[in-house]
Formats: C-alpha cells, sequence, structure tokens
C-alpha cells in the first residue's frame, strides 16, 4: 500500500520502521531535514520536507493517490487538519495521533468531519495499560484479545514457582485451567516451545487464558498478589493525568510528584483527590518522606528514560512491591531488564501496534481479518487476533493435522463467547475470533499466511 506518515518523531520513525519493513510504499514528511535524512539513511524510505498541513506539501506526497495517511506530530489541530486535507484530495484512509484530553468528549464528531478512520492517544493507551496491569500486579505484561475474554500475560518464574523444572507436557493441571503456555524467554532468546520444553527459574513466559481465570491461575502458582490501594507517580505528564483519574475512580489513593510547579498546579486543579506534590522525582529524600516505602506501586512517567530508570531502581531497592516504568526509547528494552526493571510501558509501541494492526487489515484479501495486534516478548514476538468471516480450506480441521509454519502457535480461540485453549484435536470454523502467536518479522497479514504452503492439511507439501 501506499502510506504518507507526516511527523518524523518518535511515534512517527516507529511507524516508518515497521510498515516500511512490512513492504508498504512509505513517504514521510517533517519539516527537520535532520531526521527525515536519518530516516531515509536508516529505513531507505522516500522523504519530503515541509509543513504537512500544507495542500501543497501533501500534493509533493503523492497523497492524492495514497491509501492512507497518518498524522503523528505533536499538535493535535495539525493532524486532524492534515486528516482533512489529505481526504479533501483523495486518500482513501487517515489516521491522526489526537492526544489532549479535552479532545476525548469530542472525537466522534470529529472523526465524522473529519472523514478519521482511526484517532490515536497514545498517552491514554499507556494509561489504559498501566491500569490493568495495576489491578494484577505479578503480571509483567497483559494484552487482551477477543473483545476482553481472553489474555496473553506475561510472568517470571520466581524461586518456589511449582512450574520450575517441568516440562510443558507434564502440566495437565494448565490445561484444567484453560491456559497455554505461548512463549519463553531465556537469556534474551525467545521459543515458542514444544511439550519437551523444560522450564528454569528466571524464565519469562506468556500465557495465553480465559480473563475470567486470571486470579485463578495466580493462586495456583502460589503467586500472591493484593488488591493495590496506594501508587506513587513520578512525572506528571498526560499519561500521569490519564492514569491518576482511572486509579481515583476505583478508589486507589494516588500521589504524584512534579517537579514543574505550572503543570503541578494545573494537575491539582483537575485531580482534586490526588495528592499533588511539586517537587523532584528523582530526589530519594524526598520520595522516603511522602511515604514511597509504605506504597503498593511505582509508576515512573518522567520524560526522561534515564530518570525513569534510576528512580524505579531505587524503588525496587526499598522493597516497593511493583514498579512500572515509561520508556520511549524502545532499544532500552533489554538493558531494563538485566538491571530488574521488568515492567516497562512503551506509547509509541502501544500506537505502532494499533496502526499496524489498522493498516494489516486493511491488506487483508482473505476471509480471515486481523482485528488486533500487539508485540510481545519485548518486542520479539507477536500476538495476531483473526476474525473469520469466510468459509476456508484450513476449517474444521483438527490443529494437529494442520500444516503451519515453524514457532506458529494458535494460542485462543473465542466462539459463542467461550474462550478455547486448544489442544490438538480442537478446529477453527467460521464465526470464530482466533489468536495467532508468531516471533516478529514473519509478517502475518491474513491467516493463509500461518500455512507452510497454500494447502494446510499436514503432508499436503510432500504430496505436491
Amino acid at each position: 500500500m501506499k502510506i504518507v506518515i507526516v511527523g518524523d518523531g518518535k511515534v512517527g520513525f516507529t511507524l516508518t520502521k515497521q510498515l516500511s519493513q512490512e513492504g508498504h510504499d512509505v513517504v514521510v514528511i517533517d519539516s527537520n531535514p535532520n531526521v527525515l535524512r536519518t530516516s531515509q539513511e536508516l529505513l531507505d524510505v522516500a522523504v519530503v520536507e515541509g509543513n504537512g498541513a500544507y495542500v501543497s506539501v501533501q500534493l509533493e506526497a503523492n497523497v492524492q493517490t495514497s491509501d492512507l495517511l497518518i498524522a503523528a506530530t505533536s499538535g493535535d489541530e495539525v493532524n486532524m487538519l492534515c486528516c482533512l486535507l489529505a481526504r479533501k484530495l483523495g486518500c482513501k484512509h487517515t489516521i491522526a495521533r489526537v492526544r489532549e484530553p479535552a479532545y476525548d468528549q469530542q472525537l466522534r464528531l470529529l472523526k465524522e468531519e473529519l472523514g478519521l478512520s482511526l484517532s490515536i492517544n497514545p498517552e491514554r493507551a499507556a494509561a489504559r495499560e498501566i491500569f490493568r496491569l495495576l489491578q494484577f500486579p505479578p503480571f509483567l505484561k497483559r494484552d487482551s484479545f477477543a473483545r476482553g475474554r481472553a489474555e496473553l500475560v506475561e510472568l517470571k518464574l520466581k524461586e518456589n514457582n511449582p512450574l520450575i523444572g517441568k516440562r510443558l507436557f507434564e502440566l495437565g493441571d494448565l490445561k484444567e485451567l484453560n491456559a497455554l503456555i505461548c512463549i519463553v524467554e531465556r537469556y534474551g532468546e525467545i521459543t515458542i516451545p514444544s511439550g519437551n520444553f523444560k522450564l528454569l527459574e528466571g524464565d519469562k513466559i506468556t500465557i495465553a487464558a480465559d480473563a475470567a481465570e486470571l486470579a485463578r491461575l495466580l493462586r495456583h502458582l502460589n503467586i500472591s498478589t493484593h488488591k493495590t490501594q496506594s501508587v506513587h507517580i513520578v512525572g506528571g505528564g498526560r499519561i500521569a493525568e490519564y492514569l491518576a483519574a482511572m486509579l481515583l475512580k476505583a478508589h486507589v489513593r494516588v500521589t504524584i510528584i512534579e517537579r514543574d510547579l505550572v503543570r503541578a498546579e494545573a494537575l491539582s486543579l483537575a485531580l482534586e483527590d490526588a495528592l499533588i506534590i511539586n517537587g523532584d522525582g528523582t530526589d530519594q529524600e524526598l520520595l522516603l518522606s511522602e511515604g514511597i516505602k509504605q506504597t503498593d506501586a511505582l509508576v515512573t512517567l518522567t520524560g526522561i528514560d534515564e530518570e525513569n530508570l534510576i528512580v524505579s531502581m531505587f524503588g525496587n531497592y526499598i522493597g516497593v512491591p511493583k514498579t512500572i516504568t515509561k520508556i520511549n526509547r524502545t532499544e532500552y528494552y533489554s538493558v531494563f531488564a538485566n538491571m530488574g526493571i521488568d515492567t516497562v510501558v512503551s506509547p509509541k509501541l502501544l500506537t505502532s501496534d494499533e496502526i499496524v494492526s489498522y493498516v494489516r487489515a486493511m491488506a487483508n484479501t482473505s476471509g480471515g481479518s486481523v482485528t488486533a495486534l500487539c508485540t510481545i516478548a519485548e518486542g520479539k514476538a507477536e500476538a495476531i487476533e483473526f476474525f473469520i468471516n469466510e468459509d476456508a480450506p484450513y476449517l474444521d480441521i483438527p490443529l494437529k493435522a494442520l500444516a503451519l509454519k515453524e514457532e506458529i502457535l494458535v494460542a485462543a480461540i473465542l466462539r459463542s463467547r467461550k474462550v478455547i485453549i486448544p489442544k490438538g484435536n480442537d478446529s477453527m470454523q467460521k464465526g470464530d475470533t482466533v489468536v495467532i502467536v508468531a516471533p516478529t518479522g514473519d509478517a502475518i497479514f491474513d491467516m493463509r499466511d500461518i500455512f507452510i504452503n497454500e494447502n494446510p492439511k499436514l503432508g499436503a507439501a510432500e504430496k505436491e
């Protein structure tokens, strides 16, 4: 597809990288020649220097013949204007990054009037992700599928976990809990394990599970958890504001530490029930004086990755039960993990996942369309949700008889509101929602991509 991206910042660059790697024809617009030069050299994409809200610039980028324009600048109004112009010029679809909380109530009207296909709010998405993690603190990551009925959750196997030392075929009790281990990450490498795979202490595992069984799953794994009642947030930006509002609505005590006085005052007006502290969140004495030792969770949301790392490490050192760290630079994932920071949230990756999911759905030509996508295992794998809306040759055939590509796993099936964590004798049917797990880079655009060849039956490749 022909895709134009306006704004070559952190979000724009991430999108450009992923979409160009998936084979799309990408043109990037930005007024900064330096960032454009970097994108052109590193990603081998076409670039146009200028203001993306100008008709002349959009025409130079051939917006009029493009399938999609994504407006990802730092200005909401600029993004909306870019999309309006693109639709007027003839672009088929538009996506706008809209971050300001004040626009939330108007988004439906704005989408209709501007012809937006999709609006993305990275900060709100990050806040929602953090809120969900605080509901079940032992999980390092949670991703929801099948309209919230199925989840992929990540855990680290610590001392005394009953899974340590066992091979997957020995875990029949997990099947009784409607759960399946999809991915194991060990020493920075991921494996989509077979039945003989042996689990070790320190492994990070991703489990597909029925959302209604998460609490029972934790009890089965001897992992104690309790309701989050108090949260300290360092950094008072938009994510903090969204998150605090969600937590307060859930009757959680919230303390926000923000160094900018004007911003702190604005937060105190917007969040009357939260405690707002004007101070430096990296000051350990301040953190201790504000009761960080007694809090249930510490969330670091400053705009500087290094500050977030330092504060989270201090929280771990003094025994805060749960720390969540925001990162902007995804290459820091492994660095943070090596320093004991297991739970990280990246707004730009959440945004990229949602947009790439939309793009793959647009590109889909078969009866199994992409309805959701997320990166898992520190970006090394993907979970892709499909809705099977047409007859297909792979339907009603036991999974064990299908010729799936290596390291492709059918992790979950939703059928008539029932979550099925499939076994070899289960099959996919028309009308199912199916979650597929695959290594990043396999580019799963539709259901046909999970099979070795066009004939999905096992042994078909040898017969042809």
